[in-house]
């Protein structure tokens, strides 16, 4: 028998590796990669990397900007570096995010990410290896909007914890949304004090629903299960369109010879009793039903100052390489 990961593909789910440490890509074979700040951060301060943010601060400086403009521009090269490098290894795509900061302006979101995309191009990479990620804020929903629109650039809407932010990006148009397994759960372990199986798993629940509304009616939007606690999560969710899975548990899969049966079907959603709902022109209903769910609402708040945060780690090393 094939071991788990090899199986897991084989239900028609496609592997994507979610790491900075392109080093390690390689290795799982994954057709796509995604990064975070945090990802990046990580990877930073490994040795093997010193060399590219020394280039980026390098490249960064010849174009005779603020200080705190050079640092800015220092951070979207490395990132596009990183970028470039993860696409040397994989067949596929990229995820590159927008600075978690500008989760709620628009203008902001958009104008970083078509520079992001400029980037990219600069380097003789198209953008149609590129997925520009963004939070799922109604304002980020809405620059995924605009870009796939009006751009004809691929997005990946991220820190996604309801079915309401899944609705409203598959309206936008989103090429792929990030429904966070691991931090759905956590939250819910934290708040009933329950152990939760892979079988009442909330985080794959959250992700089901996710999957067969879709489905059902008819959205190409690819979901992509994002961020797991364990290997349990993964196998729960063998059939899912992507999953975006860490190299400690793309290793326990490797490693792993226990049957992976396909757990999810678009064919059987269609027979599934499924209300319909719609927010595209109604930000009012988006953020009250929303704000309904309380682990959503935290879990993305969290998400976003965490990434904020990394973010502005990251930089600090930049001005630090700069002065």
């Amino acid at each position: 028998m094939s071991n788990a990961l090899e199986q897991l593909k084989s239900t028609g789910t496609v592997v994507v590796s979610d790491s900075g440490d392109f080093a390690s890509i390689g290795k799982y074979k994954p057709q796509d990669a995604t990064t975070n700040p945090s990802l990046i951060l990580a990877a930073s301060k490994k040795p093997e990397y010193a060399a590219l943010i020394d280039a980026a601060v390098e490249a960064a400086k010849k174009l005779g900007l603020s200080p705190d403009e050079t640092v800015e521009e220092a951070m979207d090269l490395l990132l596009v570096e990183f970028g470039k490098r993860i696409l040397e290894i994989i067949p596929g795509r990229v995820s590159t995010e927008v600075d978690a900061a500008f989760s709620f302006d628009k203008q902001k979101s958009l104008e970083k990410a078509l520079k992001i995309i400029k980037l990219y191009e600069s380097a003789g990479i198209s953008k149609d290896r590129i997925l520009i990620k963004v939070a799922s804020t109604w304002e980020g929903i809405k620059t995924a909007e605009v870009l796939q629109r009006d751009h004809g650039i691929n997005t990946n809407l991220t820190l996604m914890f309801s079915t309401v932010q899944a609705i409203a990006a598959a309206e936008a148009g989103a090429f792929l949304i990030s429904p966070f397994v691991g931090r759905i759960l956590d939250w819910y372990k934290a708040h009933t004090g329950k152990t939760y199986g892979k079988e009442d798993d909330p985080g794959v629940s959250s992700v089901k629903a996710i999957f067969n509304y879709y489905k059902k009616y008819g959205y190409s939007t690819i979901v992509m299960g994002a961020s797991f606690r364990n290997a349990g999560e993964i196998t729960e969710l063998a059939g899912c369109d992507y999953l975006t899975i860490s190299p400690n548990l793309l290793e326990e899969l490797m490693n792993s010879s226990e049957a992976v049966p396909k757990k999810l079907d678009s064919a059987g959603a269609s027979a599934l009793d499924i209300e319909k709902k719609t927010y595209i022109n109604e930000e009012a209903a988006f953020r009250f039903d929303f704000n309904e769910e309380q682990m959503a609402v935290e879990k993305l708040r969290e998400g976003i100052s965490k990434f904020a945060a990394d973010a502005n780690t990251l930089k600090s090393i930049l001005k630090g390489k700069l002065a």
